[in-house]
């Protein structure tokens, strides 16, 4: 994250002291003998600190044996101890301009290690300077440890989830507001940038407004084209709350009245969908679940068009693990959150995608984003 979220006003709830013993617990069950994590969703995991990547290191060392630290650079330090992470109880130390950081991490780690798992966004740079640092230490990812962990979220998780979801609910709600013909998609995506903030996030993180042919590209950026009577325009948004949690939600709307032949495709979508998120339950696969959708789209001959994965897991970041996609055994457990968005993509002619967030719960699956999924025709 580029820009620190401030969830000082939220407690410490979300980011239990007990999380480094399990994470060091992890760590030694993977046979390795350290973690070392610079700034983003790992940190943020762990901490609870929402640390600017900088050139100069911010690292938290996790050794199996001993005690963790954060090493942060000295101008950072009161920063760093009025976030979550200063009520862990852990030592932050701060280190001056004219030391070495890495050397610094490096013999304040046992002397005996053999493997560390370093995170898997860290700069080639920084990888590059613990390998110096630390020669004949083999390197691995820490998302082998972290990843597990971060799947199955708290039930303090999941209420920050709930509430992103119903804040970015409550944006498309409103999406009448902004979305008619003779606008252009950048100026509707400008005016949803702004409700995502006022309506209880710290930051928007994404706006895809896809008119016409550019729905057919699920990734579209937002350009000067201006959205037509009868096309459909798919939205999909996202932002990071203040507790530092993420929504991503997608709605397709037409602006005047569609054709048939787009309801009848939206008509099998919406099955699609639907059929997915009532099949979400525990034990169930990635691939079972993205098969639900996808077998129901490909019968009705749209199955070419379906051109990306049912869904990813969400939390700290808007893609993260699980990933619902064909291919992948992993059995849901209750506490996973992940998207259910299936799509049809007409090349050069329009697209459709419907996409909410669901929570594997104990007995099935809780859907967090609760506005309409049905057509919306507006005018």
């Amino acid at each position: 994250m580029h820009d620190r979220t401030d969830t000082t006003g939220h407690g410490h709830e979300l980011w239990p002291a007990d999380r480094l013993e399990t994470a060091r617990a992890a760590t030694a069950d993977a046979g390795l003998d350290a973690l070392l994590l610079s700034p983003g969703a790992g940190l943020r995991y762990l901490t609870g600190y929402d640390a600017k990547p900088l050139e100069r290191l911010t690292c938290l060392v996790l050794p199996v044996d001993g005690d963790p630290f954060l090493l942060v650079p000295a101008l950072e330090k009161p920063v760093a101890q009025v976030s979550p992470a200063g009520g862990l109880g852990i030592e932050i130390t701060g280190w001056n301009e004219t030391e070495d950081p890495y050397a610094v991490v490096a013999a304040r780690l046992p002397s005996r290690i053999a493997r560390i798992g370093v995170d898997n966004h860290m700069w080639a740079e920084q990888t590059v300077a613990f390998r110096t640092a630390l020669p004949g230490v083999r390197q691995e990812l820490a998302g082998a440890v972290l990843n597990g962990l971060r799947m199955r979220k708290t039930p303090q998780e999941a209420a920050a989830l709930r509430r992103a979801g119903a804040a970015i609910d409550r944006v498309h709600d409103r999406m009448g507001a902004w979305l008619r013909a003779g606008r252009t998609e950048r100026e509707v995506g400008r005016d949803i940038a702004d409700a995502i903030i006022t309506e209880g996030h710290a930051r928007a993180d994404f706006v895809i407004v896809g008119s016409g042919p550019n729905g057919a590209s699920p990734h579209h950026e937002l350009s000067d084209r201006v959205i037509l009577p009868g096309e459909p325009v798919v939205v999909d948004i996202g932002g990071t709350t203040h507790e530092g949690y993420c929504s991503d939600s997608t709605r397709t709307y037409v602006v005047g009245e569609p054709s048939e032949e787009f309801r009848r495709l939206y008509e099998v979508l919406l099955r699609a969908q639907s059929a997915q998120t009532h099949a979400v339950r525990p034990g169930i696969t990635a691939e079972q679940l993205d098969a639900v959708g996808r077998d129901i789209i490909t019968d009705a001959g749209y199955g070419e068009y379906f051109i990306h994965r049912t869904g990813h897991g969400i939390g700290l970041e808007s893609h993260e693990e699980p990933y619902i996609v064909a291919g992948s055994r992993l059995a849901l457990e209750p506490g996973m959150t992940f998207s259910i968005e299936p799509g049809i993509y007409l090349p050069d002619r329009y697209g459709a995608r419907i996409e909410d967030i669901l929570l594997c719960t104990e007995d099935g699956g809780e859907r967090l984003n609760r506005s309409r999924r049905d057509l919306v025709v507006l005018p």
